[in-house]
């Protein structure tokens, strides 16, 4: 009968070691997550700065086609 014993404590072991990981790559995630918001704010705002500065370069662009 101890080996009843023993599948029973290797089997809850794995269940440890796998609750453990999932932990792991729940954070991981969380923290991938967080990253991707901050890199869209990023980007969005180095968008908008491009934007800004297009609009000038296209007003004299419309100026020299004119001529």
């Amino acid at each position: 009968m101890w080996w009843l014993f023993m599948w029973v404590g290797l089997a809850t072991a794995g269940l440890l070691v796998l609750g453990v990981l999932a932990v792991r790559v729940f954070l991981a995630v969380h923290e991938l997550a967080r990253q991707v918001a901050a890199s869209t704010e990023a980007l969005s705002a180095a968008g908008e700065r491009l934007r800004r500065a297009a609009v000038p370069v296209a007003e004299r662009a419309g100026e020299i086609s004119r001529r």
